[in-house]
C-alpha cells in the first residue's frame, strides 16, 4: 500500500440473504484528502463505511485503512481514527466536559477537552447537562468525541444532521481546519451543497457499485457538458419577446453572438453548467438504482 494513501479498497463484495449491498467496489483515499461518497439510501454506502471502520466483515476483497486490514484492526489502530457516531446520547446526565474529558482519556496523544469542544463550537455548553442539549447541540459534542483522540482519519456519517444554517457553516470551517492539519475525511452526507463545499474528491455510489468518482467540478463530465445560455429577447420584428434559453457546447461564441446583435448589454444574460444535483441524479439514475431504503 502506497505510504500517501489512508484507505485502499479492491473487489470489495458484502452481501446479505436476498441482496447483493456492495458488488466490486474498487476505491483510493490519499492522506489528506476530504473525501465524499454520496448515495441514496440502500446504496452500499454504509455497509462499506462500516467494513472501513472495521465493524463489519466483508465477503471478499482486499482493505487497507492507514496500512492496515480494518477486520483485524487492534487497539494501536482504532486510536489513529476517529467515527462520528451517535454517543452523546448515551450519557445524559453528565457534562459535556465531562463526557469529552471521558473519551480523551480512551487516546495516547489526545486533544484537550476544552480544545475540541471550542471547535465543534460548544464552548458556552461545556459545563452544561448532555441531556439539556438541542438535538444538533448533541450531534456537535458527537463530533467532538470523534475528534479528540487527534485522528489522522475520520469517518463523518451525515456529521450536520440538524444543523442550523449557520452551525453547518461553522463545522465546514472545522472540517478544513482539519484537513488543513493533515487529517484524512471519509464524509457522507445527503447535503449536495455540504459535498461540494468540502470535498477535494466525489464518489458516487449506486446498486453496490462506485459508479462515479472526480472532483466536484468534473464530476460524471459536468466540466464540459453542454452550458445552458438563457437571456430576455425583447419585443421586436420576427422575434416573439420573453425568455429564451439554449443548450450549447459551445457558449462563449453563442455569447459573443447575442452581444452582436444586441449591440452590447444582453437583457438578462445567465450562462450555467449543470449543478452537481443534476449530475448525481443522472449518475444514479442510469445506475439502475432502484432499491428501497
Amino acid at each position: 500500500m502506497d505510504t500517501n494513501t489512508a484507505v485502499m479498497v479492491r473487489d470489495l463484495c458484502k452481501g446479505y440473504p436476498g441482496v447483493t449491498a456492495v458488488d466490486g467496489i474498487d476505491l483510493d483515499i490519499a492522506r489528506g484528502e476530504v473525501f465524499a461518497l454520496l448515495g441514496p439510501n440502500g446504496a452500499g454506502k454504509t455497509t462499506t463505511v462500516e467494513i472501513l471502520e472495521g465493524f463489519r466483515q466483508r465477503d471478499r476483497g482486499t482493505v487497507a485503512v492507514l496500512g492496515h486490514d480494518p477486520a483485524h484492526g487492534g487497539r494501536a489502530w482504532r486510536a489513529r481514527i476517529g467515527m462520528v457516531l451517535q454517543l452523546a446520547s448515551t450519557s445524559p446526565e453528565l457534562t459535556v466536559l465531562e463526557m469529552v474529558r471521558h473519551f480523551a482519556s480512551f487516546y495516547p496523544r489526545p486533544r484537550g477537552a476544552e480544545e475540541a469542544i471550542e471547535l465543534v463550537g460548544l464552548t458556552d455548553k461545556a459545563r452544561s447537562r448532555i441531556a439539556s442539549l438541542s438535538g444538533g447541540q448533541t450531534r456537535r459534542l458527537d463530533v467532538a468525541l470523534g475528534i479528540v483522540g487527534r485522528p489522522e482519519l475520520v469517518f463523518l456519517d451525515e456529521p450536520t444532521t440538524g444543523f442550523d444554517p449557520q452551525a453547518r457553516r461553522q463545522f465546514w470551517e472545522l472540517i478544513r481546519g482539519l484537513r488543513t492539519d493533515g487529517t484524512t475525511i471519509l464524509l457522507t452526507t445527503h447535503y449536495l451543497d455540504e459535498a461540494e463545499a468540502l470535498a477535494d474528491r466525489i464518489g458516487v455510489i449506486a446498486a453496490g457499485r462506485i459508479v462515479a468518482s472526480d472532483e466536484p467540478g468534473s464530476l460524471g463530465g459536468r466540466a464540459t457538458a453542454d452550458a445552458h445560455v438563457s437571456w430576455d429577447e425583447p419585443d421586436g420584428p420576427g422575434q416573439p419577446p420573453g425568455r429564451t434559453t439554449v443548450q450549447t457546447p459551445n457558449p462563449t461564441q453563442l455569447v459573443a453572438e447575442l452581444a452582436a446583435r444586441f449591440s452590447g448589454e444582453i437583457p438578462g444574460l445567465t450562462v450555467t453548467r449543470p449543478l452537481l444535483e443534476d449530475i448525481y441524479l443522472d449518475l444514479i439514475t442510469e445506475a439502475g438504482h432502484d432499491r428501497e431504503p
